[in-house]
């Protein structure tokens, strides 16, 4: 195999070659003054198996930097080209709920598979059916595999812990946490009045003098955690942590979840995070590992179902 990396996150890119014990492969990409995106890859790939890993967040140079990347390594006759992308950026865009507007994830994973992928994998999908939007292998990881060791380390008990849901579509997610840190679990009733927007209705399950565990795919603006948290403290939480899979951290969310009731910002370094306020709260889980085994385990032809033993 041959490992490259765009330019969106360098540090897990190089923690997961690491892992399998090799190095980047040599790829040159550049910026030219009016913005256009230039790349080229520095060695031979002909009949290899590529592997390029990209993660999608913005700014949208990040994906038009992977379409590109995927082109060459089609163009310079790659065997097989496997787009890694621990963190899909317009997930959230899976349907049509509104009259005029796109179903942008479908546009963008339409757009990777024409390039030249032949495979992706990425991590914690905000909707798991948009696996369905294209006709190629699609491997889809989960976070918990890293984040449920260290919160095992908290030695909550179905007494003194609760995993709470800060909506609807996170409940899933959440009752499998709870499942297997076997603590409570509690949901939030949540609307939203307009994007970016929350506002908690309901809160369904008992708190009071319990550690929260709030769990969710990602923090972007962070409104959806810090109401959750502050309803747990009214509802007599003890205290409240955040667990996530991806860090956005867009807008003012790092002062805000710093000025918050949360105690503690537990999240996995899909995407790559800036220094900034918040370090006293923030811990930082790679997910580094359960790339590389994936990827081993593709190449290899194994099974990766043994890796996901804790979602049946």
């Amino acid at each position: 195999m041959k490992l490259f990396a765009g330019r969106s996150n360098p540090k897990l890119a190089e923690s997961i070659a690491s892992e399998l014990g090799i190095s980047l492969g040599s790829l040159n990409i550049k910026s030219f003054s009016d913005g256009e995106i230039w790349v080229k890859f520095e060695e031979n790939i002909r009949n290899e198996d590529v592997f390029i890993i990209q993660s999608t967040n913005p700014p949208s140079d990040n994906i038009i930097e992977l379409m590109l990347l995927l082109d060459a390594a089609r163009r310079a006759s790659a065997r097989s080209v496997t787009a890694v992308i621990p963190y899909y950026g317009y997930a959230r865009q899976d349907r049509k709920d509104r009259p005029r507007v796109p179903i942008s994830a479908r546009l963008f994973l339409d757009t990777f598979e024409t390039v030249g992928a032949s495979r992706i994998i990425t991590m914690d999908l905000h909707s798991p059916q948009i696996q369905g939007f294209v006709n190629i292998p699609f491997d889809h990881l989960y976070s918990r595999l890293v984040l449920l060791e260290r919160l095992k380390q908290e030695g909550l008990t179905i007494d003194s812990g609760v995993v709470l849901s800060p909506d609807m579509g996170s409940a899933r997610m959440g009752q499998a946490y709870a499942r297997y840190l076997d603590v409570g679990f509690a949901l939030i009733d949540k609307r939203r009045p307009a994007h970016n927007r929350a506002e908690v209705v309901h809160l369904v399950g008992d708190l009071e003098d319990r550690s929260v565990l709030i769990i969710d795919d990602m923090v972007d603006t962070a409104g959806t955690m810090i109401s959750a948290a502050e309803s747990a403290m009214e509802n007599g939480a003890r205290s409240v942590t955040a667990v996530a899979t991806h860090a956005l951290f867009s807008g003012s969310a790092r002062t805000n979840l710093q000025q918050s009731p949360i105690e503690r910002v537990i999240v996995t370094n899909t995407v790559d995070i800036q220094s900034g306020e918040l370090e006293d709260k923030l811990e930082v889980i790679s997910v580094a590992q359960v790339f590389a085994a994936s990827i081993q385990r593709i190449t290899e032809g194994q099974s990766l179902s043994s890796l996901f033993e804790l979602e049946r």
